[in-house]
């Protein structure tokens, strides 16, 4: 069994049926929805085709909404060309429309105007430019060049060293958001957090406006997020390691750092996490991945990532199918070499020894056991389980399609959606249906957990 997820982002290139169908077929666990691209209605024709794929092919599938966030850019320049920087020269950020030159450009955001101090930087075009405040005014920002030669209109940039006093919903993601909860989907990300706040203020926008049991990814992008990994943990239902705009707003050696300390920090507290961002990238005009991408899809599994997700490679690239094959192979086994040669997972500081979860890792251990099987209410069981990382099959038994498509995301969770299976308590059948046929079961029933023989 492949134990680590598949997330896929879905554009233009695998959003047909047969496309989907396929990628579906091959062993995508959730599909990811990029709300910066195409407006509500079109996302939700794709929600409704997957939704009926998952059916047709009596498989749960997760649906994820991508929003696009507080994304900042420059205004516009006199003309399309692509005017010059020199290194040292001063370059100026103001509130003017009029279109800009080699020394001045509007910054449409006064929030961001408003929350820059001397001595922040501002990455420009994915920090191929880089700038530094000298002083701030109520209309302006005078910054000094250190790196970069060119500059030209809408530049998106990042501002590693500043805290943006904003809302973490524009009103585009309000927009959006007010659609897709119409169509009911398993998870939200939010982009750009900085802080516990931020889920806190997506949650309440949700929970005014529907009782559908939607959970939030908090996407980890910015330095001030990572500082504060445990708050935003505690208060989002999952992370995803963001590393486009991380690598950019932090120094690009410390991103395989910062995610190993993220996934420990999340397992501690019962949360997913997914590694995101150019896992497989040359594969968007490439049959075949590099030899780096596929030990970068083997160490998302190594660290017992939740999931990997694809972005470029699905969504424009020239063999979307391709692609997932390509990761459920590397996934498939790599997670049979971390299973045969496993890391002490049991020892991870903060969790307490009479935690229950931890009880039931240990017990299928030590009982060697062929899997788990948990009749799931909710998804918080199987969750903490999961997070345990017991290298042993979670079977998860639900009576509701939306808690078997939530725990699609989960690392060695299994669902199963099948209302008889859950009334009946049917352990022995549920296990079957992933090739358990013998051996011993660890089964979790609300409050009561018990060992049986499978016959």
């Amino acid at each position: 069994m492949r134990f680590t997820k598949i997330t896929a982002s879905i554009g233009p290139k695998c959003e047909d049926r047969e496309t989907l169908t396929k990628m579906i077929s091959a062993g995508v666990n959730m599909c990811r929805l990029n709300f910066s691209h195409d407006t509500g209605d079109v996302q939700g024709k794709k929600i409704d085709l997957i939704r009926e794929i998952s059916d047709e092919l009596n498989t749960p599938v997760a649906v994820m909404i991508d929003l696009q966030g507080p994304k900042h850019r420059i205004g516009n320049f006199e003309t399309e060309e692509k005017y010059p920087l020199q290194i040292g020269q001063k370059f100026t950020f103001d509130t003017d429309p009029t279109p800009g030159n080699s020394t001045r450009v509007q910054l449409p955001d006064c929030d961001v105007m408003k929350s820059l101090n001397v001595g922040d930087r501002i990455l420009l075009n994915d920090g191929k430019i880089e700038m530094a405040v000298e002083s701030v005014s109520a209309d302006k920002v005078v910054a000094t060049v250190v790196r970069g030669t060119e500059i030209w209109s809408r530049r998106g940039f990042n501002l590693p060293d500043t805290e943006i006093a904003t809302s973490v919903l524009t009103p585009k993601d309000r927009a959006d958001l007010e659609y897709a909860i119409t169509k009911n989907p398993d998870w939200v990300a939010i982009s750009f957090v900085q802080k516990p706040e931020d889920v806190a203020e997506v949650r309440d926008f949700i929970t005014a406006r529907t009782s559908h049991p939607i959970k939030i990814i908090a996407k980890i992008e910015r330095p001030n997020a990572v500082a504060r990994i445990t708050e935003i943990a505690a208060v989002a239902d999952g992370i995803m390691i963001a590393r486009g705009d991380l690598a950019v707003e932090v120094p690009f050696e410390e991103v395989p750092a910062i995610s190993r300390h993220i996934i420990r920090e999340c397992r501690k507290m019962n949360k997913p996490v997914i590694m995101a961002t150019q896992m497989l990238g040359t594969m968007v005009n490439s049959e075949f991945p590099t030899r780096a991408e596929i030990t970068d899809v083997a160490n998302a599994a190594y660290l017992r990532a939740d999931s990997t997700m694809t972005s470029e490679e699905t969504t424009i690239g020239i063999n979307p199918v391709n692609v997932i094959n390509t990761m459920d192979k590397i996934l498939a086994y790599s997670d049979g070499d971390a299973i045969a040669n496993p890391y002490d997972w049991s020892r991870v500081e903060n969790i307490p020894e009479n935690d229950w979860s931890r009880s039931v890792a240990s017990m299928a251990y030590l009982n060697r056991v062929s899997a788990i099987v948990v009749f799931a209410r909710d998804a918080s069981a199987a969750m903490q389980i999961s997070c345990r990382k017991p290298d042993i099959p979670i079977v998860a038994v639900c009576n509701e399609r939306v808690i078997a498509n939530q725990l699609c995301l989960l690392r060695g969770v299994f669902p199963v959606y099948d209302a008889d299976l859950f009334a009946q308590r049917d352990a022995f059948n549920s296990a079957r249906r992933f090739g358990v046929n013998s051996g011993k079961l660890v089964i979790v029933d609300d409050d009561k957990i018990s060992l049986r023989t499978l016959d």
